[in-house]
């Protein structure tokens, strides 16, 4: 969990930005806030620094309804910051300060085991696999989860920028691709990890493995792809006038996650799982609509008026 400093007027490079608005961010810190918001139960699992943003970013968790049992504080190093430019079609640049920031010196003997033996669903990024003690700490967290009967869900989100190269992350990424059970990837992420066109279906297909319930390739206004053992398809989306994706995705897994936690059978009904995918797909549209990742997430019953609203036009 980082706090991202964004532009107040999109379309502007950041030496150009005269102003930054500051929201909280963080991929798996917003899935949380967003299954929260939905009615769902969520934990976050994480460190930032013992700062003004660190406190402030665990008081957004809480005041988000997420438990934050699992958080730590650290003395020496601060809160990550990563400073975001939009462009005038709302999509993203990064820059991160983080050498190391706090998030990064989560260590092992520093998990809430407990909390995360509880959960029905454990979903965790690429990035805490980048770095020493994190990748660690990120390893026996899945292991934890996988004891304590979690399914697991993995949404690489990657960031470049925060990779020593290329190679480096495509098998970062790729090193622990064989342990979930879901996973979630953007079309850009298809073409990344395979480097092949990612509307081919074959290309998609090389990303299946055996243990997987369930696929889903993400692309933009267009909607998702969904690929389980017994059946694939297509859930169209939903067009908005986008203003910033920052956390769309995350609105998207967290819509989704709330309906795995509660119905896991799910993956193997078809028209549950298109119903489950129109709602994430309409929270995903419905968070590129304001700035901010976690202030833009909808709550369920926005969520299904807004769906209701499209079907009606």
């Amino acid at each position: 969990m980082l706090i991202d400093f964004v532009p107040d007027t999109s379309g502007v490079s950041l030496a150009e930005s005269y102003a930054f608005i500051k929201a909280p961010g963080g991929a798996p810190a917003n899935v949380a806030c967003a299954v929260s918001k939905l009615g769902g139960n969520a934990a976050f699992i994480g460190k930032v620094g013992d700062d003004e943003f660190g406190r402030m970013l665990v008081d957004i968790l809480k005041k988000n309804g997420v438990n934050t049992d699992g958080v730590c504080f650290d003395e020496e190093a601060r809160t990550a910051l990563a400073f975001v430019t939009l462009r005038k079609d709302g999509e993203r640049e990064f820059m991160f300060y983080r050498n190391p920031s706090a998030d990064m010196l989560l260590k092992e003997s520093e998990l809430n085991v407990g909390l995360i033996k509880q959960a029905k669903v454990f979903h965790y990024g690429s990035i805490s696999l980048i770095t020493e003690p994190c990748r660690s700490a990120h390893l026996a967290a899945m292991k934890a989860a996988r004891e304590g009967g979690a399914l697991l869900s993995y949404d690489p989100n990657v960031r470049l920028p925060l990779w020593p190269s290329h190679e480096a992350a495509r098998s970062g990424i790729k090193s622990i691709w064989y342990e979930a059970d879901f996973i979630k990837v953007s079309d850009d992420e298809v073409q990344f990890l395979t480097q092949e066109d990612p509307e081919k279906e074959d290309v998609v297909m090389s990303l299946w493995h055996d243990k997987l319930k369930m696929l889903l390739v993400t692309d933009g206004e267009k909607g998702c792809r969904y690929l389980t053992k017994n059946f694939k398809g297509r859930v169209t989306g939903f067009s908005v006038k986008a203003v910033d994706t920052t956390g769309a995705g995350d609105s998207f897994v967290g819509a989704l996650l709330t309906a795995v936690a509660r119905d896991s059978s799910i993956f193997d009904d078809e028209p549950k799982l298109r119903e489950a995918l129109t709602f994430a797909n309409a929270c995903g549209a419905m968070c590129t609509t304001q700035k901010g990742a976690i202030p833009a997430l909808p709550t369920a019953a926005d969520a299904e008026k807004f769906v209701s609203n499209s079907k009606a036009q």
